[in-house]
């Protein structure tokens, strides 16, 4: 098991506010054998995190017989990864390039079981920003290194003509855009004062720039790449190995949540407003129940309702191939070691365990309750 300091390092230069604290008092990692602790989960002030907030506000995990401890916020991707790895939390929502970072760059002992949601996540620029091609000369704030939103946007912006780079000003020239991990809380002033030209986040901070007329979305990324994974549901081994039936139960818990949040999304923004998220509820409520009517202009394909954010908890083998295989692509200031001689096909048998999330959706009814047909697709991507 990796220390909480050698975590630390690991994990510093992955994502922005590497020095950020636990939200809550710093506590050791506890014997997962003991049957009757309650699971305690780890999540970001993000819509990404509803289905397992959901899930312990609407009681799912408690009718599946599981105890769940008041989910805990963390304010950066690193000092959650950092919980997690080192055991403080056992249950996480994570960005899927990170969680292929701790399985094979950590070598820590985690498992995605599930998706824990798709689509929810825009690039959102400044008003002057009308064309991909107008960002050249300009930065472009990014949650993450290793992110969706930074493997989107790299593939959007060569689409364009443009190329992305880091630690470099950006030259209008020669095409250049400088990508820049940035707190999500940051990256609406910085739209707002000039110093970046966009940023590409998820949900609820996308809304907020529309709602304070600081910027305007330039292109859903569920509209680049159809019905994408971005934050997937993570477990440690030792809850999977340990307590198998308080797993098989939280899955279960979670599931549920996802199908009632696809359904109730008013009611869902209102939970999330009352007790787990800071932001407003009418700019959370408008992150969750987006229509294509309000953004008509910026949707290439509205067949693929890529405007906000959906739930469909099965883990595509397709997806991680295709996202192994662009990580090995895209420019990051963050170890890339781990992805030589990586085999999509075998991270995805290795990290991905969906045995749990199988039976879940089995047991609430079938794949159709999330719109789904079958446990493999084809991936669709239009940069």
């Amino acid at each position: 098991m990796l220390t909480a300091g050698a975590t630390a390092a690991g994990l510093g230069g992955l994502a922005w506010g590497a020095g950020a604290v636990y939200a809550g008092n710093r506590q050791s990692a506890r014997d997962t054998t003991d049957a009757d602790a309650p699971v305690r989960i780890g999540y970001l002030p993000i819509t990404d995190a509803t289905p397992l907030l959901v899930g312990h506000g609407n009681g799912y995990y408690a009718d599946a017989g599981v105890t769940v401890a008041k989910p805990t916020m963390f304010r950066s991707w690193s000092s959650l990864s950092e919980a997690f790895v080192s055991g403080q939390v056992e249950a996480i929502h994570m960005l899927m390039p990170m969680a292929l970072y701790m399985r094979y760059g950590l070598q820590a002992d985690v498992r995605i079981t599930a998706w824990n949601h798709t689509n929810g996540s825009a690039l959102t620029t400044g008003p002057e920003i009308t064309s991909i091609q107008d960002l050249a000369g300009r930065s472009v704030a990014i949650p993450a290194w290793w992110s969706v939103h930074n493997v989107v946007i790299q593939k959007m912006l060569r689409a364009g003509g443009l190329t992305p780079v880091m630690r470099e000003a950006p030259s209008r020239e020669r095409n250049t855009v400088t990508l820049l991990p940035m707190a999500p809380a940051d990256m609406l002033p910085a739209l707002n004062n000039g110093v970046i030209g966009g940023y590409t986040v998820a949900d609820p901070f996308n809304a907020a720039a529309e709602a304070r007329e600081v910027g305007h979305i330039h292109r859903f990324t569920g509209d680049v790449w159809e019905n994408h994974v971005c934050c997937v549901t993570m477990m440690r081994g030792e809850l999977l190995r340990n307590r198998p039936t308080v797993a098989s139960g939280f899955m279960d818990g979670l599931v549920r949540a996802q199908a009632w949040s696809r359904e109730n999304r008013p009611e869902v923004a209102a939970l999330l407003a009352a007790n787990y998220l800071p932001q407003p509820p009418k700019v959370i409520q408008k992150a969750l129940t987006r229509s294509q009517e309000q953004h008509a202009d910026t949707i290439a394909h509205p067949d693929w309702h890529g405007e906000r954010i959906d739930f469909r908890p099965w883990p595509y083998e397709s997806t991680t191939e295709l996202l192994v295989r662009s990580m090995k692509e895209t420019v990051v200031d963050a170890p890339t070691d781990f992805l030589s001689g990586l085999d999509p096909a075998q991270a995805h048998r290795e990290l991905v365990d969906d045995s749990l999330v199988k039976d879940s959706i089995d047991r609430l009814g079938g794949m159709e309750i999330f719109g789904m047909t079958s446990t493999q697709r084809s991936e669709e991507f239009s940069a």
